[in-house]
């Protein structure tokens, strides 16, 4: 069980090559559009529309089209929707109007997580056993560091070729993705025989999974103590302007990013994962409750990386989940739980900014530690009960 024998792994290889990508290009396509938008428009509202104009839709997609997860074949649908992003970000660097802009992106964000969830269903088939979970705790890892690496590469390539020129750049690693997906996917059946429309068997399923007791207790494990803990960080900006030293902001949040890394790291490769979950989730409430005490900037970037170690505990759960839920309805199962995640994760930043407005910023970031710490304590249960029956 090491990170060496599941990069052995050719296929695996090509599918963490096709995240990295994805994340990367997304990541200076968000930067590149917003900037562009800005550009034409001076407005902060359009240029916020713009920046999070891929991920609003995400929950709509979920909602309506993830059954096509199990129930088209990966290879084509990545390579569908890898050169989709292609022809919608090549169209954004042509200078579309700002409203066709945002609608165009809004539509390629609507099949993001079905892509997400198809690739992520093929784990199991090519990592068994631990080294399933060692397959995802790299998809994690990868997903915090290309973010980090992409804003770092679109801030030079704006600098450098303008933000037509990124665009046209991340236009470029998308249909590296295409080719990759084409090329190095192996053919696959899909897990479910089409049976009625997408949307309704999307309905379908979901009402299932969270019909079921164990599958919704172990989906309600990775979405809230996750979701409470991250929305701190919308309150993060304005605790370092409290401070005094607003520049500070970027360095506690690379903190978060730092610790979730070094969580999955340590956590991936740990034996008894499963039941460090429970601790784990717990404690990473318990660091952000200082922040009500206002402390200085390295001890806030070292409670940021505290807490975020604790993310790690999701790890614990993967196995079970994968276990709990039937095989034709994985890919489904495992966007459904990942959407939720973004879902609450947004929803807390929102939250926790709303309060921000009334409450001191570094109150507010203890409250959303508490509240993480006593919604996992409160899962503690659910987390450590061996999988039930699978849902049917």
């Amino acid at each position: 069980m090491t990170y060496r024998a599941v990069f052995g792994v050719g296929e695996f290889r090509v599918l963490f090559g096709l995240h990295t990508l994805f994340v990367v290009g997304d990541t200076v396509r968000m930067l590149g559009l917003s900037v562009l938008v800005y550009e034409e428009t001076r407005s902060a509202l359009a240029s916020a529309l713009a920046y999070g104009a891929g991920m609003l839709p995400y929950v709509v997609g979920g909602a309506f089209l993830l059954s096509l997860a199990d129930r088209v074949p990966p290879r084509p649908l990545l390579v569908g929707f890898h050169v989709l992003r292609t022809g919608v970000t090549a169209s954004l660097a042509l200078g579309l109007p700002t409203s066709a802009a945002i609608l165009l992106t809004a539509v390629a964000g609507l099949f993001a997580p079905v892509a997400t969830a198809a690739a992520t269903a093929v784990l199991p088939d090519l990592l068994p056993g631990d080294d399933y979970v060692l397959g995802r705790s790299l998809f994690t890892m990868t997903a915090a560091g290309a973010q980090i690496g992409g804003h770092a590469a679109g801030g030079l390539l704006l600098l450098a070729v303008g933000p037509e020129g990124a665009l046209w750049l991340a236009a470029g690693t998308s249909l590296v993705a295409a080719a990759g997906a084409r090329a190095g996917v192996r053919r696959r059946l899909p897990r479910k025989v089409a049976d009625g429309a997408s949307m309704r068997e999307t309905w379908r399923v979901n009402r299932v999974l969270m019909a079921d007791r164990g599958t919704r207790g172990l989906m309600l494990a990775q979405w809230l103590p996750i979701s409470l803990a991250v929305g701190s960080e919308g309150v993060v900006i304005p605790y370092a302007a409290h401070l005094g030293r607003p520049d500070a902001a970027g360095a506690i949040l690379a903190s978060y990013a730092a610790g979730m890394l070094a969580g999955n790291l340590v956590v991936g490769r740990a034996r008894n994962r499963e039941r460090l979950a429970p601790p784990l989730a717990i404690m990473m409430g318990l660091p952000l409750l200082v922040f009500a005490a206002r402390p200085g900037v390295a001890a806030a970037c070292a409670l940021a990386a505290l807490s975020a170690f604790g993310l790690s505990y999701e790890l614990g759960l993967q196995r079970r989940f994968l276990d709990a839920v039937p095989h034709d309805m994985r890919g489904q199962a495992l966007g459904l739980a990942n959407i939720g995640v973004i879902t609450g994760q947004a929803a807390c930043v929102a939250a926790a900014g709303a309060l921000g407005e009334v409450l001191p910023p570094g109150t507010v970031m203890a409250l959303f530690g508490a509240a993480s710490a006593v919604a996992a304590a409160a899962l503690a249960r659910t987390m450590r009960k061996p999988a039930a029956g699978r849902p049917t």
